[in-house]
């Protein structure tokens, strides 16, 4: 059964919000590479790391958020898994080195399946049944404009002012 939501729209839009920035925290190193490498002291290669510490973290951290926020309602699940997101952003912002910097990919991208996946089900949750898919493809909405938006804007960011303030900007 629908459960019923006074304003869908908000729910949405706060979902696709959400996909917009993890989607830009997880394309925003790959433009930055050859910057972040010289800030952080290490080669371009070791520095190309960080993409792999995100997505080991997506892989692990998908089935072990689902199953640790499956006792939560699904808005504070949500929020716990952004205030991950955002933690994991600011420490990589801060982070003094390569390997505080690795730790600090690994734990952004810890919520990055389970939000996805939790985000589908209330998106679709939200809405009559005829305008589910309508409702999880405006949430994936988010995702796309990072690609097309999000990770430019913050390379671009990340090029003049720093990398740290591209991972500050999207926490």
């Amino acid at each position: 059964m629908t459960q019923q939501i006074l304003n869908p729209r908000r729910v949405l839009i706060a979902l696709a919000i959400g996909a917009f920035g993890i989607g830009t925290t997880e394309f925003t190193p790959m433009g930055l590479l050859p910057v972040i490498a010289d800030g952080v002291g290490v080669s371009i290669p070791s520095a190309g790391l960080l993409i792999t510490a995100y997505a080991i973290g997506v892989m692990v951290g998908a089935p072990i958020m689902t199953l640790l926020f499956s006792r939560f309602g699904k808005r504070a699940a949500l929020m716990a898994l952004m205030a991950i997101f955002t933690l994991g952003n600011l420490l990589s912002a801060l982070s003094p080195d390569y390997y505080s910097l690795l730790a600090a990919r690994l734990v952004t991208s810890l919520n990055h399946g389970a939000f996805f996946g939790l985000g589908a089900v209330v998106a679709a949750s939200v809405v009559p049944k005829d305008k589910q898919a309508s409702a999880v493809a405006t949430m994936f909405m988010g995702l796309t404009i990072a690609n097309i938006g999000g990770v430019p804007a913050a390379t671009w960011l990340g090029q003049q002012i720093g990398w740290r303030m591209a991972f500050a900007g999207t926490a």
